[in-house]
């Protein structure tokens, strides 16, 4: 089976993990697996930083990966011819898009042909329930064209059908996965290279320090949680308001909060703290909720798309977007009993070997792909 997947990047983040987990799978199946980056291919800063880690991945089990060399909007009609004349080189291939970007110019490079017998399957994949109104109204266009959409949880699913009105028989719910081994043997952090004692107790936050995911309460919570001195909060990740909350830490204290910078493997962070903490306004299914169950840790989340299915109906764990009362009695709860930690984390860790691994992700776009060729 010849597979296109195309993905607005292919820097670290949780859409292009998945992708790349994705398409190794289907290259170790037998699969004839192309990888269509519309942004430049990712290049390392400086010597081992990690940046270009997936496309590293990608090639070296003989993923052909392919750039539009995007840069901005500027380059956009660029992107898209070099897309369209990509795709054109394999019509009867499935092609799975990831993300916004990738979704609409696929819509647009396909067009809205009828399909014809040996033609191949567009398949469009949503992972993030945006209320943007305007990405709205441009990536449903695009997704009504798809041959199939993916979405990543149940509450994205619903979102495409509401909101992009995607029939719902041409939607599927394909969760991402975690490699549990990694997190699970993860040797932690030691928190003295911060200058702070070994075995402080560390609320972590990982991931983009951007407005969706609603770091200010955080900010607004602070003194609650960390109240004591043995009690650390750690932000790590990249993204617009890193300036910001830099500045914010170092006005709180560096002895109670660090902002550290985006890292090549979160893995050891996650290893070390005691608690992970995610106080979204929206998500679809968040990768780094997945890696911080996966490495045996409690998570206290914001019960939005994505987060709240992974949690289910943990009391623990979950709490109702922007209650900083209910999301600092949970934290507090961790921080303070580490037994309940470990209880917790510990059935976390079994839920992601049951019901996330990349092999099941894997077989499940494989089956659908089989199924969409076949009609």
């Amino acid at each position: 089976m010849q597979v296109d997947l195309v993905i607005t990047e292919l820097d670290v983040g949780g859409a292009e993990r998945a992708l790349t987990r994705l398409a190794i799978g289907l290259q170790e199946r037998g699969d004839d697996v192309r990888v269509f980056s519309l942004g430049s291919l990712p290049q390392e800063d400086r010597p081992g930083d990690g940046k270009d880690q997936l496309l590293h991945s990608l090639l070296e089990h003989n993923v052909n990966v392919a750039s539009g060399d995007g840069a901005g909007a500027a380059q956009l009609p660029s992107v898209y011819r070099k897309l369209k004349r990509w795709l054109a080189e394999r019509p009867d291939a499935v092609r799975q898009s990831f993300l916004f970007h990738a979704n609409v110019l696929t819509g647009y490079a396909i067009g809205a042909r009828k399909k014809g017998a040996g033609d191949g399957a567009w398949v469009g994949g949503v992972r993030v329930a945006d209320p943007n109104r305007l990405r709205i109204l441009a990536e449903g266009m695009a997704l009504r064209k798809a041959d199939h959409v993916v979405c990543v949880s149940e509450a994205v699913r619903a979102f495409s059908q509401t909101r992009y009105r995607v029939p719902g028989t041409r939607l599927s719910v394909i969760a991402n996965s975690v490699e549990t081994q990694r997190f699970r043997d993860a040797v932690q952090f030691d928190w003295s290279q911060l200058g702070w004692p070994p075995e402080s107790r560390v609320a972590l936050f990982v991931g983009r320090l951007h407005e969706q995911k609603n770091l200010a309460l955080l900010q607004r919570t602070v003194d609650r949680f960390v109240d004591r001195p043995e009690r650390k909060l750690v932000i790590a990740g990249g993204g617009p308001q890193r300036e910001a909350l830099t500045r914010w830490a170092e006005q709180v204290g560096h002895d109670r909060v660090r902002v550290l910078p985006w890292q090549p493997d979160v893995a050891p962070l996650i290893a070390a703290c005691r608690v992970f903490v995610l106080p979204s306004h929206y998500e679809g299914m968040p990768n780094v909720v997945l890696e911080a169950m996966a490495a045996g840790k409690p998570v206290v989340c914001s019960r939005v798309e994505g987060s709240d299915e992974l949690i289910g109906d943990d009391a623990e764990q979950g709490f109702e977007p922007n209650n900083d009362v209910e999301f600092v009695q949970k934290v507090d709860r961790f921080l303070e009993d580490a037994g309940l930690a470990d209880r917790v984390g510990l059935a976390n860790r079994g839920r992601m070997e049951t019901d996330f691994s990349v092999q099941r992700m894997v077989d499940a776009y494989r089956d659908l792909y089989g199924r969409l060729l076949e009609s």
